[in-house]
């Protein structure tokens, strides 16, 4: 055996397991690739199909765990891509036997974007333990614990292992500020010892967590508990491997990884140079760094089938500006998306100017999922519908719940003349509460199975409509063949995917035989090998709808833009249309909600602005719309 100057033991591929001793207090490490890593880079777009080639092969490494579900995952899949997530799960598993599986869990949130009723949690947690899960990272996105309750209990009572997360963030660039200061974190870390967790997360989602800050951190932990500490870490900022080897020197018994492919930029940092830089230490993690490049040369293979789905505006690996907007890597693609949507991606510095602003008057609140969109979107409402900076001229539905306490205590008081406008008639009250959120939210599991008899066939697809009622009785209509399934949401093949590129770039080099335009981006005729094809380049400032389907037509127009009409309601913003609330032939008075659109995850409760009746209703529930088009004509009455 030889040593370097450093101690530590020199090795080679030859004798890289013969020659390599068992470290004293290895470092345990889980693999998030199948989880955030494709949420991260891709907008969580990585289908099952890609992901089996290199199941069995993940599952021989010996990781701790590997993260395969939970978080966008499940929304993205029903929604998306025609893939019902209870399926994956099961199917995952038969290929990972060993491996203990993790999923990200949002408490009382599930895996939507609002506090559900405890039954809709109960039923869920349960399901996922059925189906094949292990470990439960479980989170509140306001960092209050209470809503962590429900979701434990049927954890401990199947004996799965409950992991409680302390949701990382700043109030300036290093920890130490007014609120997020050392003393903060470890009353919270006491809070979850006392809840009687399993395993603590640090959960740093947008890369904020600076090298010696979670060093210290660490170390503070280590002293008044011994429950074993993971840290979840992003590479955002360019610390993210920086921060994971301090926080090991410091003692923390586990760090989230991904498989180089899915590695970098807002995703993690990658696993193998983790590896080779503990080999032979202390804290070697013990793990095969050939199998571990097996992997990622399989990966490499499915990564042009994403590609597209990359929105980071930025060509550079990290962004150091992140710990001066604090915006986490799928927050700022949702902002991007939306500002490009409505044309208007020049105002995106004002967005990163007023996120603080509007952070600190909903309550100083840690910027995660669901509260990250909840801040993002009412910022970019305010840049671009407020008269004046404050006036809250476009509150969310989602700010209004927030402002009552149906996600729970924020941080630091919500600034009292937005709360007091925002619960202006709201519908439970005008006073907030302050009990836990799921104690006054009604059953709704009786209710969704009603509503739902004829199309769900068992307990999984009925939780799929509790938590997305709108999309997943639209997913359940492709699944049993009452629908077509569009053929955006349709896998593509290899084959498809390299034709595609090969047409594009016979395109983009004039080959073709006509060129015409289709408003949103360029139509071109391609011929190739004697074959012609049409295929359409899509305008970057297109509207949501194009950019988010490319190379497919919107199945419904309005046919004329009817803005100028009186009482003609228009989207005032891209998205899809949740729900009408009022019919053809109805009646409504001025200032009554008549629609509802879902834009960014956030709810948009749109009014007439006349007294009249429904003429018309130009779209369907779960139809995408863009910015300007007519959804409803409603006749005045005095005409």
């Amino acid at each position: 055996m030889k040593y370097d100057k450093h101690g530590v033991i020199e090795m080679t591929s030859m004798n890289f397991d013969a020659d390599r001793p068992k470290a004293g207090n290895p470092v345990r490490i889980n693999d998030v690739s199948l989880r955030d890593g494709h949420q991260s880079l891709f907008a969580t777009r990585g289908r099952t199909e890609d992901m089996i080639p290199v199941a069995e092969m993940i599952d021989d490494v010996g990781f701790n765990a590997v993260e395969t579900w939970g978080g966008a995952t499940f929304d993205t899949m029903h929604r998306y891509l025609g893939e019902d997530p209870w399926e994956r799960l099961r199917v995952l598993k038969k290929y990972m036997p060993k491996t203990p599986f993790s999923m990200l869990l949002r408490g009382q949130n599930v895996v939507g974007y609002r506090n559900y009723a405890d039954d809709v949690v109960e039923s869920f947690v349960q399901r996922a333990v059925d189906n094949g899960m292990d470990i439960f990272r479980c989170f509140d996105a306001l960092n209050d614990f209470r809503n962590f309750g429900t979701a434990a209990k049927v954890i401990k009572e199947n004996k799965k292992h409950f992991q409680g997360v302390v949701c990382y963030t700043l109030d300036q660039p290093r920890l130490g500020g007014e609120v997020y200061n050392m003393e903060y974190y470890i009353g919270k870390v006491k809070e979850l010892v006392a809840f009687g967790v399993d395993s603590i997360c640090i959960k740093d989602m947008a890369g904020l967590i600076a090298p010696y800050d979670i060093y210290n951190l660490v170390r503070e932990i280590k002293k008044i508990t011994d429950i074993p500490v993971n840290l979840h870490t992003h590479f955002t900022s360019g610390m993210g491997d920086l921060a994971i080897f301090k926080a090991i020197e410091a003692g923390v018994d586990i760090v989230d990884t991904c498989i180089g492919p899915y590695a970098y930029r807002t995703s993690h940092a990658a696993v193998e140079p983790i590896i080779m830089s503990l080999l032979g230490t202390n804290r070697d993690t013990g793990l095969d760094i050939n199998k571990v490049n097996a992997i990622a040369n399989e990966m490499e293979k499915y990564i042009p089938k994403y590609r597209h789905l990359d929105n980071n505006p930025k060509y550079a690996v990290t962004d150091i500006n992140v710990l001066l907007h604090q915006t986490p890597g799928g927050m700022l693609s949702n902002l991007v998306n939306q500002l490009k949507a409505m044309d208007a991606l020049d105002k995106l510095e004002d967005v990163f100017r007023l996120l603080p602003k509007v952070r600190k008057d909903l309550g100083n609140i840690p910027l995660v999922t669901p509260t990250s969109q909840i801040v993002g979107v009412q910022t970019v409402n305010n840049v671009l519908f407020d008269s004046y900076e404050g006036e809250y001229a476009k509150i969310t539905k989602e700010v209004k719940d927030l402002c009552y306490g149906l996600y729970g205590k924020t941080t630091q008081p919500i600034n009292p003349e937005v709360q007091k406008k925002a619960l202006k008639d709201y519908p439970r009250g005008e006073e907030p509460i302050m009990v836990r959120p799921g104690s006054i939210l009604e059953p709704e599991m009786k209710e969704v199975k009603e509503k739902f008899s004829d199309l769900a066939k068992d307990h999984d697809d009925e939780l799929i409509c509790a938590l997305y009622p709108v999309t997943g009785k639209r997913f359940l209509k492709w699944k049993y063949g009452l629908e077509e399934m569009p053929d955006e949401v349709k896998p593509k093949t290899m084959e498809q995917v390299k034709k595609e590129d090969e047409l594009v770039r016979k395109a983009l080099a004039g080959e073709l035989t006509s060129k015409k335009s289709t408003g949103n981006g360029r139509e071109l005729e391609v011929t190739v090998d004697g074959e012609t094809f049409t295929v359409e380049i899509n305008d970057p400032n297109g509207t949501q709808a194009q950019a988010a389907f490319p190379n497919i037509r919107r199945k419904k127009k309005t046919g004329i833009k009817e803005v100028e009409k009186t009482g003609s309601l228009t989207a005032p913003l891209p998205g899809m249309i949740v729900e009408y609330k009022k019919a053809v032939g109805d009646k409504v008075n001025a200032g009554e909600t008549v629609v509802v659109i879902e834009a960014m995850k956030m709810m948009n409760n749109l009014e007439s602005s006349v007294d009249g009746v429904v003429k018309e209703i130009k779209f369907d529930a779960s139809d995408s719309v863009s910015k300007g088009d007519v959804l409803m004509v409603i006749e005045p009455a005095d005409s």
